[in-house]
């Protein structure tokens, strides 16, 4: 667990979404990635995709599933961020991962990344932490390259054609593999 001080001096609580939580958690990773309100942060994909990033049955779905649990990030009883888990065997998922526009780039990603390892491997024993990311966020993959995920090389093809995951303004975009191989503790 992060020990240090946070950087942005906000205090965090964290808790598994409940299915009141869908709008609010919807709008939030809408406006991280989606849109004007995207470009307030860095991980915007507003120039390579357009319409929408997720939606409630989405969000709900993850909320619902056996086995899976989106993370929910409060500051001062409002939501500042999330992220999907899913326990699959020895690793785990993570995705759907969104941080307030205005609060990226000051240590709540960071945060919020540790404490989600940190989970995966305590409550599930996960040995490894598995994630998708589109292959040309450079920047987004340099991210998490210096949190200790690795880039794998495997890819898998971006679902052209369904709206769900938003309008591709290219066509070279597919989802690559990264892994973190967790700390599980003292055996």
């Amino acid at each position: 667990m992060d020990t240090a001080p946070p950087r942005d001096g906000l205090e965090l609580t964290y808790r598994d979404a409940v299915e009141a939580d869908v709008p609010a958690l919807v709008a939030l990773v809408e406006s991280a990635y989606r849109g004007d309100s995207s470009r307030a942060g860095w991980t915007t994909e507003a120039d390579i995709l357009q319409g929408q990033r997720t939606d409630a049955d989405g969000v709900r779905q993850v909320i619902t599933t056996p086995g899976s649990r989106l993370l929910t990030v409060e500051r001062d009883g409002e939501i500042i961020a999330c992220c999907q888990l899913e326990h699959r065997g020895e690793t785990a998922y993570f995705g759907m991962f969104a941080v307030r526009p205005g609060l990226q780039g000051g240590g709540v990603g960071r945060r919020v990344i540790a404490e989600a390892e940190r989970l995966a491997a305590a409550e599930w024993g996960a040995r490894e932490m598995h994630m998708t990311v589109i292959s040309v966020r450079e920047e987004l993959i340099a991210w998490y390259e210096r949190r200790g995920y690795r880039r794998t090389g495997k890819t898998t093809p971006f679902p052209y054609g369904d709206e769900r995951f938003g309008l591709p303004q290219r066509d070279d975009l597919r989802f690559e593999l990264l892994v973190k191989e967790l700390d599980r503790g003292p055996s």
